[in-house]
């Protein structure tokens, strides 16, 4: 029986060239890739595809969105996976220690957990490594001088911001929002917070489900483009007291508090789409004096009841949605496809010295873009450039 993880892997038609190649080239040859990504069973096709090049590939992944099946696959592949699937920060933390004194060649990292924690206790030989996400370079960018080799971020690559966040993200959280509550979207009010190129995705994946959406962001040119983009844009608080849905998707922490429940109506959802659980303060809002008990309402879902006959809906506890709650799917397979590509090039780009130890927390290469998009360009839309 043919599972998932081999219909991604059969589907990521770009990986499967690249691990084509790395296969004779052997990039990775006697080096060793440490990586704290989501494991499900698309990055098993980028772990794959990096084992192949001849590297030792030690995982571990991110809070909540770890799967087992996954994590037994790549282990019976003869990838060192530390840890499981856990929701608590303190086993998090440890697994990340525990890879980290692995002391690996290079780091592929999500959310800059694996590079802060080296900055704790360096050691020589690390050539770099990559950055999956804002969150991560936003975390990393202050750090610059104590880094001082080269970290890619790949989400600042224009391939990852409309391929990926825009489009996979959009329609991720869209099916996610529907697999979790199975409600409906026409005529309900939906508020997204960030605008960014996730937040674009979100809000236009909802529009097009015929939702009423508002969008929420501090950066008043951001807020700019998302009214000339024909969406509602008004005041915060008022947005929240009428939304049916309320979606977090900054990149940012302490985005919907506790102070904000007396604003929130009955029947409301709350979903987080961004990397950290911090988004949403969940613990606060479960704990608010005003929730007289909390209950599962459905799996993934927990619905808070106030004192005055509110009912509050938290999706999955506030980690990223779209890899939580039941069978959770993640972006799609052609995005991602198109995202490890980049993680590939650009950690192979590293282990052969093509990078300047100059280049600390940059955008991917412009070549390499090329590369990528051309490549898929060829394979998977039959053009030629």
């Amino acid at each position: 029986m043919t599972s998932r993880i081999d219909w991604v892997a059969d589907s990521c038609r770009l990986l499967t060239a690249i691990s084509a190649e790395f296969a004779a080239t052997q990039p990775f040859a006697g080096l060793t890739i440490g990586t704290g990504i989501h494991l499900e069973p698309k990055t098993a096709a980028l772990v794959m595809t990096l084992a192949r090049g001849g590297a030792r590939v030690v995982a571990t992944g991110n809070l909540n969105t770890t799967q087992q099946e996954t994590v037994d696959y790549l282990r019976e592949h003869g990838v060192d996976v530390i840890g499981g699937p856990t929701s608590d920060p303190a086993q998090h933390d440890r697994d990340l220690r525990e890879l980290i004194a692995v002391k690996p060649d290079l780091l592929l990292d999500n959310g800059g957990d694996l590079f802060a924690r080296y900055l704790e206790k360096p050691w020589a030989g690390l050539l770099g490594g990559t950055e999956e996400t804002t969150s991560g370079r936003v975390r990393l960018a202050p750090l610059r001088d104590k880094l001082n080799l080269p970290v890619l971020v790949i989400n600042d690559s224009p391939i990852k911001q409309f391929a990926e966040n825009r489009h996979a993200v959009g329609q991720s959280v869209f099916e996610s929002y529907l697999r979790l509550t199975n409600r409906s979207t026409g005529g309900k009010r939906i508020v997204v917070f960030g605008y960014g190129s996730c937040g674009q995705g979100v809000a236009a994946n909802f529009r097009n489900a015929y939702g009423l959406v508002t969008v929420i962001d501090t950066d008043p040119v951001k807020r700019l483009e998302a009214c000339l983009d024909g969406f509602d844009v008004s005041d915060r608080d008022a947005a929240l007291r009428s939304a049916d849905v309320v979606i977090t998707v900054t990149g940012a922490r302490d985005i919907l508090l506790a102070d904000d429940l007396p604003l929130l109506k009955d029947d409301v959802v709350l979903l987080n789409a961004g990397h950290f659980p911090l988004e949403i303060d969940a613990p606060a809002l479960l704990a608010h004096p005003d929730v007289e008990r909390v209950t599962d309402a459905a799996e993934g879902l927990q619905t808070l009841r106030t004192r005055d006959g509110r009912r509050i809906h938290l999706a999955t506890g506030g980690h990223m949605a779209n890899l939580a709650g039941p069978r959770p799917l993640g972006n799609s397979i052609e995005s991602m496809d198109l995202g490890f590509a980049l993680q590939a090039r650009c950690l192979e780009a590293i282990a052969l010295g093509r990078v300047a130890a100059t280049d600390v927390v940059v955008p991917v290469p412009r070549l390499i873009d090329e590369a990528v998009a051309s490549g898929y360009l060829e394979l998977v839309a039959g053009v030629r450039g």
